[in-house]
């Protein structure tokens, strides 16, 4: 009999392969950062504002066309979607690596964004996993995401002194076709592919999203971390040249600084979740960034000064990474919480792309401090913003099978779950079949919650 406390094998198949192939696309577009503003002072036609449009501009089109692309997964399957984006991504990485021009390199990072599987990658761990164990799956491929980008930071520069640059884009290259096979060969094929509230964006359901101010702080917040963060690698690579550090010794700075950061950040992630401290924690790594990019600004001319601000701003970076898609979760209303996070994600690529022009644009007009500026007062915008939202609960999401049911008894039941203890919200929608709650884990009576099971809960 199934273990519905226990992952089976092909729900742990399913997870480990999805975030085998989300973690090879996010390594491909990552390793570029810390070596990409150097290499591409020797293309033609490079100037700062392109170099930073170049580094930016996957942004734009992921943004733009993640949330499409999970639409249409909806109509035609996932797997055909995710081939397709894993082959536009690949093609996007040929074209990089074969352009000697700025111009050339903007083209291929535009298709390699262009190919946003994101949202479908999302869509197919719903489709293949238990409800009740899709936080475990998301929290496999966030980790992965976040493995990547470590990674990314100590190898880029690496496979620079070894390949070059072009040799990293061909490698991306191979790593989007890996990612093929990995889907066809690793990754069920899904017996029905059906929308699911909890995991992709509902277009009825955005102009309530949109509208929900406590959701736009959070959005404004990953919207400002990832613009930052393309700002900031138009200038940081130039910064250590210039200290004196060659390009391909730059992994030298880049492995202490994540390992260091990383765990700088695991206490803070235990007393946010476990002590339930999460503003306060949040709030706070908001203040570390500020200061980390006052320092950064500060720094130029001393490696050792700028290895000391780049550990502060990452450890900040990845608390806050890692806090604001919980904060998302456990904001959003239980029904929503899908296309809260597809708006999110939106506002992370559009980030990234407009950190990328404004920075690069920024640095050929004003240098480095002109850049940390910018940057600083964007910071600042955000933790005005923060300190002044709401607490939130510690919450989790939880769907219950109802089977199929009236519209009054759909009202009915919404009001009966509330009372059951530990939960706080309950929405019971009769088309899908399905209550979409949100409920404290620590005073939840899940005995009594499943009597009003129609079967297992999904």
């Amino acid at each position: 009999m199934m273990n519905p406390e226990q992952m089976t094998p092909s729900e742990r198949r399913t997870a480990l392969s999805l975030a085998g192939i989300y973690s090879f696309r996010m390594l491909g577009l990552f390793m570029i950062l810390p070596v990409f503003a150097i290499y591409a002072e020797g293309l033609a036609g490079a100037t700062p504002t392109l170099i930073g449009l170049a580094i930016g501009i996957y942004g734009l089109t992921q943004g733009l066309l993640q949330i499409p692309f999970g639409t249409v997964s909806d109509r035609i399957g996932r797997k055909p979607v995710i081939i397709t984006g894993l082959i536009l991504f690949a093609l996007g990485s040929v074209v990089a690596a074969v352009s000697d021009n700025i111009y050339g390199v903007i083209a291929g990072r535009a298709l390699q964004g262009a190919g946003a599987i994101a949202a479908a990658i999302m869509a197919l761990a719903a489709d293949l996993t238990r409800e009740e164990h899709r936080i475990k799956v998301n929290a496999i491929i966030g980790m992965s995401i976040g493995a990547s980008f470590s990674a990314a930071m100590v190898l880029g520069p690496l496979l620079d002194k070894w390949v070059g640059v072009s040799g990293i884009f061909w490698l991306t290259s191979v790593l989007a076709i890996g990612g093929i096979a990995i889907l066809m060969f690793r990754v069920p094929t899904p017996v029905e592919s059906r929308r699911h509230r909890d995991a992709e964006t509902v277009p009825e359901q955005l102009k309530e999203v949109v509208r929900n101010r406590q959701l736009l702080r959070l959005d404004f917040g990953i919207f400002t971390l990832h613009m930052v963060l393309t700002s900031v690698f138009v200038v940081v690579p130039l910064m250590l040249r210039d200290e004196g550090l060659a390009s391909d010794h730059h992994w030298q700075v880049y492995l202490p600084v994540m390992l260091l950061s990383i765990a700088a950040m695991v206490p803070f992630i235990i007393l946010a979740e476990k002590k339930r401290r999460i503003k306060e924690v949040f709030v706070g790594a908001i203040v570390v960034l500020l200061l980390a990019i006052l320092g950064l600004m500060n720094s130029v001319g001393s490696l050792a000064a700028t290895v000391v601000a780049l550990w502060l701003y990452f450890a900040a970076f990845n608390l806050l990474e890692a806090s604001l898609p919980s904060l998302i979760a456990k904001t959003a209303p239980p029904q929503s919480k899908g296309t809260a996070m597809g708006v999110y994600s939106s506002a992370q690529f559009i980030g990234v792309f407009i950190g990328g022009v404004v920075g690069g644009s920024l640095y050929g007009q004003f240098g480095v401090e002109g850049v940390f500026l910018f940057d600083t007062v964007l910071i600042l915008m955000w933790l005005v913003l923060a300190a002044s939202m709401q607490k939130p609960q510690f919450l989790s999401s939880y769907i219950l099978n109802v089977g199929s049911i009236d519209a009054s008894r759909a009202r009915d039941l919404s009001e009966a779950l509330r009372e059951v203890r530990g939960v706080a919200e309950a929405v019971v929608l009769q088309e899908d079949g399905l209550a979409y709650l949100k409920v404290d884990n620590k005073a939840l009576d899940k005995a009594a919650l499943l009597r009003f099971s129609a079967g297992e809960s999904v």
